[in-house]
């Protein structure tokens, strides 16, 4: 039940002049997807993408809560153009982070855009299985997993086997 507020009632006093109380609290589990998103989306306003006009930001979710955003930055040279996934991914580890629980993506207009080839295996070397929740930038929202975007991701096992 991601992101659903469970409630716990119980009796308080006994007779007449009791009244049910009520406890209200998020699962440790749950995903702060609201302020992944806006996370995602203040960091596409520092998007630098004077050639595509492209603009796309990400926010990624550390195990211990820290979220960690990027913003995708083009070159002249198309090849060394960073991704916004990519970015975040690199800010959290340089930071010493490596355990990720979520990622949000804003981006484009209509049908949310998906991570590109390149970042979903980047995502994967941290987190196989990582919910993605992709948005654009007019409000559609789609909900998926890393392992469905990049079913056969290259892993570390790989490299065992070919030694």
């Amino acid at each position: 039940m991601r992101g659903v507020i469970r409630s716990r009632s119980s009796v308080v006093g006994s007779g007449r002049g009791s009244r049910r109380k009520t406890e209200h609290r998020e699962p440790k589990t749950a995903t702060p997807w609201s302020r992944l998103v806006a996370a995602a989306r203040h960091a596409r306003t520092h998007a630098y993408a004077p050639y595509s006009g492209f603009a796309v930001g990400a926010a990624l979710l550390a195990r211990d809560g820290t979220i960690w955003s990027g913003a995708n930055v083009e070159n002249s040279s198309f090849g060394l153009t960073i991704c916004a996934e990519r970015s975040a991914v690199v800010a959290a580890v340089a930071a010493g982070r490596r355990n990720f629980r979520a990622l949000a993506l804003v981006a484009g207009r209509g049908e949310p855009a998906s991570p590109c080839g390149a970042c979903r295996q980047v995502l994967h070397e941290f987190a196989p299985r990582l919910p993605i929740r992709m948005v654009s930038a007019d409000g559609n929202v789609r909900d998926v997993t890393l392992a469905e975007l990049l079913p056969l991701g290259f892993a570390h096992e790989d490299l065992e086997r070919g030694r």
